[in-house]
């Protein structure tokens, strides 16, 4: 066997023990980039661990690779590609945050959707796409298990519903009287509050930048990096 078989024969177990656990590719099977590509797919799974029949994305995954991009010298940029319907809502503002501060420049795609705690995660890079088919769901912070019938709980989730209004309006150019208005909408959705936004009525509100696919944002990261 060929040392460069050998190579390949190393490479490929990596390569998909990556997409198992991360959801990501690197060097794309010997594929050398100056982007990393980051994927949140499914639920964000946050502090309780979910079923195992569900797709979830584990955010202390993640957090490592955010690092990494800041940190390592031959990354230049970051495409991160969101298909999630949402999730744990800490978990999803502090990689939000984490994006967000990131110095290099940095691109997000929606395809699919991104709904609820997605659309912070959406609006954290430097420049955002959304395919014109992809969807998005803005709605009051649920919860899930024991609540404790006292003022105190209320309030608390009111609060934590403003950090996640907070962080869509000072990273987006959407307003939050729009924000609060389609987030707490009655008629558009038959079981729920909220409104499903299409990739068109996105851009028009404000919350994404452009209509666009991978073509679109590629070129716009590396725009980006040309400028940096």
């Amino acid at each position: 066997m060929s040392e460069e078989t050998k190579e390949k024969g190393t490479e490929q177990p990596e390569a998909i023990a990556l997409v198992k656990e991360l959801g990501m590719l690197q060097n794309g099977l010997g594929f050398k980039s100056d982007y990393q590509y980051i994927s949140v797919i499914g639920c964000i799974e946050g502090h309780s661990v979910l079923p195992s029949e569900n797709k979830t994305t584990k955010y202390e995954h993640l957090i490592p690779q955010l690092i990494a991009v800041e940190e390592n010298p031959d990354i230049n940029g970051l495409l991160l590609v969101l298909n999630t319907v949402g999730g744990d809502v800490e978990a999803g503002l502090a990689l939000a945050e984490l994006i967000s501060s990131i110095s290099k420049p940095t691109v997000s795609l929606v395809i699919g959707g991104g709904h609820s705690i997605g659309i912070p995660l959406a609006v954290s890079a430097d420049y955002s796409f959304i395919a014109e088919s992809a969807t998005m769901t803005m709605h009051p912070i649920r919860t899930s298990g024991t609540l404790i019938n006292a003022e105190s709980t209320f309030q608390y989730m009111r609060k934590t519903q403003e950090r996640v209004v907070n962080f869509i309006v000072s990273h987006s150019n959407a307003s939050r009287e729009e924000v609060e208005k389609k987030m707490n909408q009655t008629g558009n959705m038959s079981n729920d509050v909220g409104t499903i936004l299409f990739g068109k009525d996105a851009v028009e509100m404000g919350l994404i930048n452009e209509i666009g696919g991978l073509k679109e944002a590629l070129a716009q990261l590396r725009e980006l990096c040309n400028q940096n």
